[in-house]
């Protein structure tokens, strides 16, 4: 199914995702480029990404440069590397055709299921429950698709974010194998699709905001924004949490995995307060000030000062400076938050 994952993605970037953006008008260019210099591209390469202060005397001195535009010289360099925006828009575009797939699926399943509407089913005659096909395609699919993003994480561009995504693959990868193992898919499917249920959303706005309709890609942003802190603070503790800490002790006892499950969950609970503060934040600067001046996990830097202006006088929560956007995998785009 990983490998079934991987082929989704090649082919929906190519024949579905790429022809979509041509003609949208996305062009395959990224940021500006980097003048040639062999002695700066030799130590960009070989020493240091992002010299001290002392080696930038030592580059002027050597190339008779002032120290900003060797600074610029690297800003520039670093930058250069990052994705385009096609690339990022049929990114996300695999994404949001996955992510709302599967929801819907999960919803549609789930819907006639009698634990969906009694979370203490979840827990009646268990372990001895039956695992039907359709909750086993659901199940499995879903553990491809994060596996894919774990080893995806170590090949796209490392964000500030690295560790919290990575503790979330690996928490989510732990909880899905474990319940599968111990048989607790139904509540199983309760946590996948309470965590689809906003990803679609996400990956909604970023496509407007690749394409520039700007207004749409607000909207989606917000209602991301609503469906996320609700899901994730609000039923996922009350609802989610309340099952498998006190239903399941009232109804089969303290097994002896108890405590690694709910470990896991709490685990998760602790990123959706981190990521939740994030996007309360965006959203309070979008509201209060009238833009988003600089997201903290940005992976593309500005080139001088006068960039970091003209990026932050930009206006809208997914507004985008002149040198690019968000990255390839993860929640925040540069000047924008992105997800999950």
């Amino acid at each position: 199914y990983l490998v079934l994952i991987q082929l989704f993605l090649g082919n929906s970037c190519r024949f579905i995702a790429k022809p979509c953006a041509i003609n949208l008008g996305i062009q395959d260019s990224g940021p500006h480029r980097a003048q040639p210099n062999a002695i700066l591209e030799k130590v960009f390469t070989s020493i240091t990404k992002s010299p001290d202060g002392k080696r930038l005397e030592g580059l002027s001195k050597q190339l008779d440069w002032d120290v900003r535009k060797i600074q610029r010289w690297f800003r520039q360099r670093r930058n250069q590397d990052k994705p385009t925006t096609l690339t990022k828009f049929c990114e996300s575009m695999w994404r949001f055709t996955f992510y709302f797939s599967i929801f819907f699926y999960g919803i549609r399943f789930l819907w006639t299921a009698p634990w969906f509407w009694d979370t203490r089913q979840c827990w009646y005659n268990y372990p001895f429950q039956p695992l039907t096909s359709r909750l086993y395609y659901y199940y499995i699919l879903e553990l491809a698709f994060y596996w894919s993003l774990m080893f995806s994480q170590f090949t796209d561009i490392k964000r500030k974010d690295f560790l919290i995504m990575f503790v979330h693959h690996l928490a989510t990868i732990g909880l899905i194998t474990f319940s599968y193992m111990n048989n607790m898919v139904r509540v199983g499917t309760l946590v996948l699709c309470l965590h689809d249920a906003s990803d679609f959303l996400l990956e909604a706005a970023k496509l407007a905001n690749y394409a520039k309709y700007q207004r749409l890609c607000d909207a989606f942003f917000m209602l991301f924004g609503v469906v996320f802190i609700v899901t994730r603070l609000g039923i996922y503790p009350f609802w989610i949490l309340n099952t498998t800490l006190f239903e399941s002790w009232e109804l089969i006892g303290p097994y002896p995995s108890w405590w690694l499950f709910n470990g896991l969950l709490v685990t998760l609970q602790v990123l959706h307060v981190i990521w939740s503060y994030l996007i309360i934040r965006t959203a309070y600067k979008a509201l209060v000030r009238g833009k988003v001046s600089k997201d903290d996990r940005s992976d593309v830097e500005s080139s001088s000062e006068e960039e970091d202006v003209t990026s932050n006088s930009t206006k809208g929560i997914f507004s985008t400076s002149s040198n690019g956007s968000n990255r390839l995998n993860g929640h925040v785009a540069a000047g924008q938050w992105t997800g999950e």
